[in-house]
């Protein structure tokens, strides 16, 4: 079977707090690992309400703490917001906390406004910096050399992967380029899915992290046990895309009755928006989505798929990642 994994938004739905979304983040990673999802990833954002893993690498250690053998990583640290020795440093850290189990995956986006960029204090040009800031990193894993002026305690010798993140030629280039494998952006951005990744393989060259090309694709799977409720779970995640596209980012909303009221809410053309972010979504019963993802593994040919599911309910978010396995089990 194709490997599946989960990324967590990390929502915060209206009605809860953080510290709710920090308890659920447990339970569904402690399922996920039960079900026999490989790896449990949180990306970076920062200034959303409705997102809580803005402190991406304390969440990391409190997901690892708390189970014993999905791996556990960012997906993924946005790169120009730190000074690759403070990554290596806490990642190096995590790495040896829980040897083995680590993922790292870098971002060249902020992950957030401008506003919010300014506050960080990494508001230049961090962005083109972004392939020398990803070897520098590297290379703080390498074994020290002499006179080596600076280095990451831990660091030389810890075992993490390292993966780029991308929704355009740059970084599937970048990961071609370093020998590091590479997950597209699918669930929002899909737009260039298909020629990132044929330049992702095209280009790739081996190096000691990795021997062939690896790609893994991000998916929307919001699966119940018809296709009706999961269309109305679906809700959820497009109306915080339209309020996000339209200036109004906030907490996670509940659904809505069913699709039919999203299109009395908002203006076709911010649906229009939100119907061409959200494409790559298998939603539905399980004999559904089964059928949508077997379709998007033989289009895209994937090496692994990464699920996402933000959904207001804790409990029908659980009850959709374990139909999303039992989906993807008859593929």
């Amino acid at each position: 079977m194709l490997p599946l994994s989960i990324l967590d938004l990390a929502p915060v739905a209206e009605g809860s707090a953080p510290a709710d979304t920090f308890a659920h983040m447990l339970d569904l990673a402690r399922l996920g690992e039960a079900l026999g999802y490989r790896r449990y990833w949180l990306a970076e954002h920062h200034n959303m309400p409705g997102i809580a893993s803005a402190a991406t690498a304390v969440l990391i250690a409190h997901v690892a703490a708390a189970t014993r053998t999905i791996r556990v990583g960012a997906g993924g640290v946005m790169l120009p917001n730190h000074a690759p020795l403070q990554v290596a440093e806490q990642f190096g850290t995590l790495g040896t906390l829980h040897p083995g189990r680590i993922d790292l995956g870098l971002g060249r986006a902020p992950g957030t406004d401008q506003a919010a960029t300014r506050a960080l204090r990494r508001y230049y040009a961090a962005a083109d910096e972004f392939p020398a800031d990803v070897v520098e990193l590297l290379s703080y894993f390498q074994p020290v050399q002499p006179g080596q002026a600076v280095q990451a305690v831990p660091g030389p010798g810890v075992e993490l992967e390292v993966w780029i993140l991308g929704s355009s030629l740059f970084g599937a280039q970048l990961a071609a380029r370093l020998g590091l494998p590479y997950a597209f952006a699918s669930h929002f951005a899909p737009a260039l899915l298909e020629p990132a990744v044929a330049a992702y393989r095209a280009g790739f060259r081996p190096s000691a992290r990795l021997a062939q090309p690896r790609v893994m694709l991000a998916v929307n799977a919001v699966v119940a046990d018809t296709d009706a409720d999961a269309a109305r779970l679906f809700t959820t995640q497009q109306q915080a895309f339209a309020n996000l596209r339209s200036g109004r980012p906030g907490l996670v909303p509940p659904p809505l009755a069913s699709a039919e009221a999203l299109r009395s809410r908002y203006a076709p053309q911010v649906l229009a928006g939100v119907d061409e972010a959200l494409a790559c979504a298998a939603v539905g019963s399980v004999a559904t989505v089964r059928a949508r993802l077997s379709d998007f593994v033989a289009r895209h040919r994937p090496d692994e798929l990464i699920l996402t599911a933000n959904i207001h309910d804790p409990g029908a978010r659980l009850r959709s990642f374990e139909l999303a396995m039992e989906a993807a089990g008859g593929m």
